[in-house]
């Protein structure tokens, strides 16, 4: 789907996961529930998906396990849950880039089509996004960052979980907002792309804040912008990256999607089940300590969501000439 009105259809087509009578529909009995997430343990991604495993298996009644199949910017674990069981025992934790990124990069080799072959289920969280840069280092701030980038090409480099992340399309969407030329250092995951920053061997990122937040805590990288207002209260005086680069904004997630097929009723359970959950105090806290913030949205404001971060990845993609080959 390459335009609005398929991408409008798509969100359509999610609104309605299934026909049969809602008492037909329910999760089996007895059966033990997995989540399938796309990244490995320890990261932002599979915290999220094991405090919400946590959370609804006592509303659910039923054991819920997290699995990791790591792999192709989480298509390994979507092509699991789309080939298999769809009866609403096996989800998908569906990231924000998984689910809008990835589909519109040119060159990108997909398993599956993410608005054909899964059904939005729920939101869990939003994921604030910040710009870091080593703590004793050169730069104060964030103008500071563009200010040694001026006229020099090259001589500022900022870091990416990857080619085609949202990590990666933030520093080409400063990049043309700015008119800098900076450069891109990709690594396999956040986690040693911010090491390399702490050790001064790139000079900035903007990232997701639950991969970093432990660091900025501890003094090793210091916050330079947010990507949006949810945590201006836990980092108060941190000016938004608008305020220095009008335009640049960003706000991840992380959700739960289904397979194509999966009954109306269980997809209203899950639903549910995760509203419910994220009502508790505790999960909240432990959600808000990891730099997310909770929300739930039900199926439709969730394929809401999809629709527009998709086709507002797919406009700075084609906007910075990005490709994956």
């Amino acid at each position: 789907m390459r335009n609005a009105t398929a991408l409008l259809c798509a969100g359509l087509a999610w609104s309605l996961p299934g026909s049969l009578p809602a008492a037909a529909q329910q999760l089996p009995e007895r059966s033990t529930l997995h989540i399938i997430g796309g990244f490995a343990p320890g990261g932002t991604s599979d915290l999220t998906a094991r405090l919400i495993a946590e959370g609804v298996a006592p509303i659910l009644g039923r054991r819920v396990v997290v699995e990791n199949r790591t792999g192709a910017n989480g298509f390994i674990a979507a092509e699991a849950v789309v080939r298999g069981a769809s009866d609403g025992t096996v989800l998908f934790q569906c990231p924000m880039g998984t689910m809008t990124i990835s589909p519109e990069l040119p060159g990108m080799v997909m398993p599956i089509d993410v608005g054909r072959d899964l059904i939005p289920v729920a939101n869990v969280a939003l994921s604030s996004y910040g710009a870091v840069v080593q703590a004793k280092g050169p730069y104060a701030d964030l103008p500071a960052v563009l200010q040694a980038a001026r006229g020099k090409p090259n001589a500022v480099s900022f870091a990416s979980a990857g080619s085609g992340t949202a990590q990666h399309l933030m520093g080409e969407r400063l990049q043309g907002l700015t008119g800098l030329k900076l450069l891109h250092v990709p690594y396999r995951g956040a986690a040693p792309a911010a090491l390399d920053i702490m050790a001064g061997r790139a000079d900035f990122m903007i990232t997701n804040m639950g991969d970093v937040v432990r660091q900025i805590q501890g003094g090793e990288l210091r916050l330079v912008g947010l990507g949006d207002a949810s945590m201006r209260d836990a980092f108060p005086g941190t000016p938004l990256l608008s305020d220095t680069v009008p335009g640049l904004q960003v706000v991840g997630w992380f959700g739960l999607c289904g397979p194509r097929g999966m009954p109306a009723a269980a997809v209203t359970q899950w639903s549910e089940a995760v509203e419910k959950a994220l009502q508790d105090e505790a999960l909240r806290k432990r959600l808000r300590d990891n730099g997310l913030t909770p929300l739930h949205e039900g199926p439709d404001a969730f394929a809401t969501r999809i629709a527009a971060d998709r086709r507002m990845w797919g406009e700075v993609i084609r906007a910075s000439g990005v490709r994956v080959d």
